[in-house]
């Protein structure tokens, strides 16, 4: 059925993440510079040469080709040459071949000198200037309207530039353009244009008789610009801000980052946003890569310099003085190969405070620094690494822990100084101060707890770990890694680590402490999908082998338990054996929230708050009772029981923001925020971070799904769906069920929901589940009633009021108002006015707008009360979803009632038609969804497509996804 349903709603743009393909490289972010070309082409009176500079990878041949394209335009000739390396080694070899080609397409007026091009070789032979001139000025003539394109000048011989500045001094005929593009490295002194060997090569510009465009680098808006057609979606800010830092901004430099990046699947897409994978390794550029191609033209010892540099150069000009200790060359050699490395536009000089004197060097481009340093080699980059240490050290104990200010070994501001210091300890290893980098690194690594983002801390976790010998020390940092591991979502690393430790503990950790870290392996486990293990893990033979004491063993065995579901024998496990694991509040605490959770899924709880006693006692640590109030919160927050939530952080001192990220995504969701919420449930889609414990597995899928149905986008939740889906053995799908069933009822399948949401509620029963069956009882309440089934409809609502009376819920007390008024109303019951006035007065003391909406629009209906239908508006309006706003406005409009803002609903119906077309719904399903005729449909898509000036669904598809086609076109 899920299969069947997913080839019904069109191709994959959903919220999970999908390996990314590449589309074309184009001309981004270079508007203002196509636009005075433009300006210089189109004047008569302009100079007749165009100059355009550009450091290396500034898209100088691609703004030359759309050069090339608007000269053609306009109606001339255009002859595109490209100067290579050993140009330079040929005297007027450029001059000739712009005589040959332009001779070669003269106009047939101009037939009557054959000849002209043997002429100009002997010219040339002769080494005539005067000759190769005339040459020259008579092929341009003969074939005008001619504009000719030369491409990388800098490589041109200096006769041929002297010839052809001479030639635009002589202004040639109006009919003659001529375009060039050079090499130019913006360095802190201003722009140097560079040859092979240094050498200073301008394009021709004689008397003034020429214009310039500079190509500076992209700004970290105009990246974004560049990543999103080439990655068919929207780059995540992280992302963005991660290339521009190892690209600077230069074009070429992002084109290969994003190539190597994507071939190794490190990008992925969710939902249509790009994000980079985590754990993606900054790539290496190859060999052959322009930009590397400049370094190895070098040869040595510039490339042992660079090498050297790569790894020293944050300290400044002392780092000179350390690569030549370290690579055997003489300060002098290391001072001629720098100044060669910045000709190249390998290095940048750092101004200091005095003229001509640099304080530092740093690599034009941090993605070749990274290359270079990564290929020198673990041993040389090691000893480099510690000798930088060394002097770090030294110079931080001669002034109390601070580096001096002019001091040997000063890093310079544009470095990260804590940062660099820790990689260098990180590479240098044991050539350093065990001891000492074994502090300083978990030292820095507890201080970005929690590291979410860039796995620093993991990494300086595991150096520490590699350096440390003493078996007590090792198993403490091997603990530490473990945690780090999990809180990054490294669920293999985490659980690996933490049997290591399990299968040869030592006596430095106590029974409450092996607890935790068997808990840290069962969750390992879950997460990492292994079920049939997590079920051997709920045997007590499984953890004999082990010989854990009691408080460590038999509460791993029942969260083993919990989190396969088997819930009764996890509470009946932990009855019987309380005094063999209740030995202290410590030891006492996750076993007590097993049990609550265990009684909550099985509703033999009641309330829930009155479960969720605050972690108390002695010795219980920090870090457990943030995991135990995270967990109540979560609990809360999958019952949807904001004001619990709330009250909960509040009297136990935390912020929302200190939540763990699916906990956070769950808050926004009732908040109303559905747009932070899908944001941050792309991300934890595209890190890998989707983990949670049962009973709640599935409910950031399923909850991500109910706000893409809302807005308008039912095939990418269906697709959402069935990729959350498992194979069978797995948790449980209750949410997932529910979630479905709403996407087929927008898809006009209401059988097909209720075959869905029977379903959920047959395997709920069979694992003894009550916790979310209300909301799945209720759901079926309505599409029975809606299918005129009341007898079946009447059971379901019996289901539903007796979880009710079990829970006490505020949410399922409010659904069985919903679904009995739905029920009576069918039949004109006279109780459906107080039963929706009640619900009405619960949902607003609830506080969660979008529930509330809801609340209202089946109010306006059942209740004959149209006026609540203003209030539902603006708050789907400002949840953000598009369709029930829609379908509202449709309801106003029945109703007689005034749809404010009718510029606004215009736009907004056009916006939700374009996400529906971008979903991949058909005309016919998009006509099923919006509840409308498919003429209209069609009708609307042609004035879409006629305002935008996009031909097809897969062109308007494809501008969605980059860009705004809507917001353009009103433009």
């Amino acid at each position: 059925m899920a299969g069947d349903r997913a080839q019904d709603v069109g191709p994959e743009h959903g919220a999970a993440a999908g390996r990314t393909h590449l589309g074309p490289l184009r001309l981004v972010g270079r508007e203002r510079e196509l636009a005075e070309l433009d300006a210089w082409i189109d004047d008569p009176d302009a100079p007749r040469v165009m100059a355009v500079e550009g450091e290396r990878g500034a898209g100088r041949t691609a703004f030359a080709d759309a050069a090339a394209e608007r000269l053609r335009g306009r109606g001339r000739l255009v002859v595109p040459l490209a100067c290579g390396d050993g140009d330079e080694r040929g005297p007027l070899l450029l001059a000739l071949r712009v005589v040959v080609a332009a001779w070669e397409h003269r106009s047939a007026a101009g037939r009557v000198r054959p000849d002209l091009r043997a002429e100009a070789v002997s010219a040339v032979d002769r080494g005539d200037r005067t000759a190769v001139i005339d040459a020259l000025v008579t092929a341009l003539t003969q074939a005008a309207p001619v504009a000719v394109v030369v491409d990388d000048v800098q490589h041109a011989d200096p006769a041929s530039l002297d010839v052809l500045g001479a030639v635009t001094a002589r202004v040639p005929p109006p009919g003659v353009r001529l375009v060039v593009t050079s090499l130019r490295h913006a360095t802190g002194g201003g722009p140097v244009a560079t040859g092979p060997r240094g050498r200073a090569v301008g394009p021709p510009a004689g008397h003034g008789v020429s214009r310039t465009i500079a190509l500076p680098c992209l700004t970290p808006g105009q990246i974004a610009g560049l990543m999103a057609p080439r990655l068919q979606a929207v780059p995540d800010a992280a992302l963005v801000e991660r290339v521009f830092a190892l690209t600077r901004g230069v074009p070429a430099a992002a084109d290969a980052l994003l190539s190597a990046w994507a071939g190794r699947d490190a990008v992925r897409v969710a939902d249509g946003h790009a994000f980079l994978a985590p754990d993606a390794p900054t790539p290496l550029l190859p060999d052959d890569d322009r930009f590397m191609r400049a370094l190895g033209g070098l040869g040595e010892p510039c490339a042992t310099v660079a090498a050297a540099l790569s790894v020293l150069w944050p300290l400044g000009r002392t780092a000179a003085t350390m690569a030549a200790r370290s690579t055997g060359l003489s300060e002098r050699e290391v001072a001629a190969c720098t100044g060669r490395l910045v000709a190249a536009g390998v290095l940048d000089e750092l101004p200091g405070r005095e003229v001509h004197f640099a304080r530092g060097w740093t690599f034009r481009s941090p993605l070749v620094e990274h290359t270079v340093r990564e290929r020198s080699g673990p041993l040389s980059r090691a000893r480099l690494s510690a000798a930088a240490v060394e002097a770090l050290w030294a110079a931080g104990d001669a002034t109390g822990g601070e580096v001096a200010p002019d001091g040997p070994a000063l890093i310079v501001d544009e470095a990260e100084a804590r940062t660099y210091l820790l990689e260098r300890i990180v590479d240098a290893g044991g050539l350093v101060d065990r001891d000492r980098a074994v502090s300083e690194l978990t030292a820095a690594a507890d201080a970005l707890h929690p590291d979410h983002e860039d796995r620093r801390m993991l990494r300086w976790l595991r150096a520490a770990l590699r350096l440390i010998e003493d078996p007590a020390a090792r198993e403490l940092a091997l603990l530490r890694c473990a945690k780090g591991a999990w809180v990054v979502g490294d669920h293999h690393t985490a659980g690996g680590a933490a049997e290591t430790i399990l299968r040869a503990p030592s006596d430095a950790l106590s029974g409450p402490e092996l607890q935790e870290i068997a808990n840290l392996l069962v969750g390992a486990t879950a997460a990492g999908k292994d079920w049939p293990r997590l079920s051997r893990m709920g045997s007590a033979r499984w953890w004999e082998a082990l010989s854990l004491p009691d408080v460590a063993a038999v509460p791993a065995q029942a969260l083993a338990l919990c989190l396969a579901e088997r819930w009764q024998e996890a509470v009946d496990l932990l009855s019987r054996t309380r005094d063999r694991w209740a030995t202290g509040a410590r030891g006492s605490l996750l076993p007590d929230l097993a049990r609550a959770v265990g009684n909550v899924v099985r509703g033999t709880s009641g309330s829930l708050p009155v479960t969720l006693r605050p972690p108390q006692g002695p010795g219980v640590p920090p870090d457990l009772v943030y995991a135990v109030t995270a967990a109540h919160c979560e609990l809360l927050l999958g019952v949807r029981d904001l004001a619990g939530t709330t009250s909960l952080l509040r009297t136990r001192g935390l912020t929302p923001e200190a939540l763990p990220a699916h906990s956070r995504f769950l808050l926004l969701h009732l908040q109303g925020r559905c747009d932070e919420a899908m944001a941050l449930s792309r991300w934890l889609f595209a890190k890998e971070q989707t983990f949670a414990p049962a009973p709640h597995h599935h409910l950031l899928p399923a909850r991500t799904a109910a706000i893409l149905v809302a807005k308008g986008r039912p095939a990418a939740a269906a697709r959402l769906i069935d990729r959350a889906r498992g194979d069978g053995d797995g948790p449980l799908e209750v949410f997932l069920d529910l979630a479905d069933g709403a996407v087929l009822s927008a898809l006009g399948r209401p059988e097909a929901a209720g075959q869905v949401l029977r379903r959920g509620l047959r395997a709920a029963d069979a694992r003894g589940y009550v916790h979310g069956t209300d909301e799945l009882a209720a759901a079926l309440t309505v599409v029975q009633v809606a299918a005129g089934r009341p007898g079946e409809a009447a059971a379901s609502l019996r289901r539903l009021e007796d979880v009710a009376a079990r829970t006490g819920s505020g949410r399922t007390r409010l659904l069985r108002l919903l679904a009995s008024a739905r029920l009576a109303g069918r039949y004109g019951s006279d109780d459906v006015r107080d039963m929706l006035h009640e619900a009405v007065e619960l949902a607003r003391s609830r506080g969660q707008p979008f529930e509330t909406a809801v609340t209202l629009s089946a109010a306006a209906r059942g209740a004959d009360r149209p006026e609540l239908l203003h209030e539902a508006y603006e708050l789907f309006g400002e949840t953000g979803a598009a369709l029930r706003r829609f379908h509202t406005r449709s309801a106003m409009r029945a109703a007689g009632l005034a749809v404010p803002g009718r510029k606004q609903s215009a736009e907004e119906n056009e916006r939700l038609l374009a996400t529906l077309l971008t979903d991949g719904l058909t005309n016919r399903q998009i006509a099923t969804v919006l509840r409308l005729s498919e003429d209209a449909v069609a009708n609307r898509l042609t004035r879409i497509f006629a305002r935008t000036g996009l031909r097809s669904r897969t062109e308007f598809v494809s501008a969605m996804l980059t860009g705004d086609p809507l917001g353009e076109g009103r433009r």
